[in-house]
């Protein structure tokens, strides 16, 4: 299963994008709330249906934490079958986990229990003892939150078994077979990275990811709909929209059973909400998990990569961050927020497509945003 990073608001791309959470900063104080008018998001998600193989979307938005607009288009299953998908239905949110994972990283930072400089042959010795990661006593933990460590990504073969469970371990071992591609600092983007980060909360909290997740971050923010399936086959809970994705013979599968929360971790294994993903959007933005200076380290560009424009794409009126958002075979999913944290756009699209026409979805959903927050010409 690919699993990638989206950027919405400048020039989308589905290559792999530069951060996590790219754009402006989280805000460092709040301003007088200035009214938002928002356009018609049953409307928008119609349109995104109709720029075609979209089988369905569902999005909300939402305005200093009330939502303002839902909207849901398309079908549960492909060729209209299975009716319409709840707007309020969970989906996999793909790398937009990383976000989650990196703040519960900082946090531990916070605590003095870590600090970004440690070594990763410090803080995980067993993956140098066991020759799981190169080069492990020139990592640090930075590099991993940025993507700056040249540990090769593990997604391919070795890790598409969609009823095996997947060991951390084993996708480090699968992602060692695989060439070097950049050297330490360089940018690169590797799912590995966030698969060792989710390995450092496990050690340094005596929990499971999941639960620590839960503990950090969803019970706090009372996002009680979001969790990180354990095991192979643990899917979407509740009634839910399928992607598909052609076999060898160009015929569309149904995806939905061979997504396997063990191969994806902490790099992209949650499942979660529009309402709930706008929730932790907001929390981040508005510096409620992390302080700034802590925030800066995924919301920053890494050394050698360039920012996005600012205020795209409704040119600063209002002035949206970059955003986060996550892909795989069969859908896309991002949150896009102001860089204030008062607006959130929140959607998911299940998709029947291949993987290059998968190329133009940012720039449709970025086309969506414009339809609801840019004012008219």
């Amino acid at each position: 299963m690919i699993l990638r990073q989206a950027t919405f608001t400048g020039a989308a791309s589905l290559a792999c994008a530069a951060l996590v959470l790219s754009g402006a900063p989280p805000a460092t104080a709040s301003t007088a709330a200035a009214p938002v008018k928002v356009g018609n998001v049953q409307k928008a998600m119609e349109d995104l249906v109709k720029t075609g193989h979209v089988v369905g979307a569902i999005g909300e938005v939402y305005v200093d934490g009330k939502r303002v607009g839902k909207g849901s288009a398309g079908s549960r299953l492909l060729d209209g079958k299975g009716g319409a998908i709840p707007a309020s239905a969970r989906y996999w949110i793909g790398s937009q986990t990383k976000a989650m994972t990196a703040t519960a990283v900082l946090q531990l930072v916070r605590e003095g229990k870590l600090s970004v400089d440690d070594k990763l042959s410090e803080v995980l010795p067993e993956v140098a003892e066991k020759d799981l990661v190169e080069r492990a006593d020139e990592i640090t933990v930075r590099n991993l939150i940025q993507l700056t460590s040249g540990i090769p990504d593990y997604i391919g073969p070795d890790t598409s078994d969609p009823t095996r469970n997947y060991r951390p371990t084993d996708l480090l071992a699968a992602s060692r077979k695989n060439a070097r591609p950049v050297e330490v600092g360089t940018f690169n983007y590797s799912n590995s990275n966030y698969i060792l980060l989710g390995m450092i909360i496990e050690k340094l909290s005596g929990r499971s990811l999941a639960a620590e997740l839960n503990r950090r971050l969803f019970a706090p923010l009372g996002m009680r709909h979001t969790y990180l399936p354990t095991k192979a086959g643990q899917g979407i809970k509740g009634p839910h929209g399928h992607g598909y994705a052609p076999d060898e013979t160009g015929t569309m599968r149904d995806v939905d059973k061979m997504m396997n929360a063990t191969s994806m971790l902490g790099a992209g294994g949650v499942i979660s909400t529009t309402r709930e993903m706008s929730v932790f959007q907001r929390a981040f933005r508005q510096n409620k998990l992390l302080p700034a200076s802590l925030s800066k380290l995924i919301t920053d560009p890494p050394p050698g990569q360039t920012p996005p424009p600012a205020g795209t794409p409704c040119a600063g009126n209002p002035e949206f961050a970059a955003g986060g958002g996550g892909s795989a075979p069969g859908f896309t999913a991002a949150t896009i927020t102001s860089s204030d944290g008062r607006l959130q756009f929140a959607v998911s699209l299940t998709l029947a497509m291949d993987n290059d026409e998968r190329s133009t979805v940012p720039s449709r959903i970025t086309n969506a945003l414009k339809s609801l927050f840019c004012p008219a010409k």
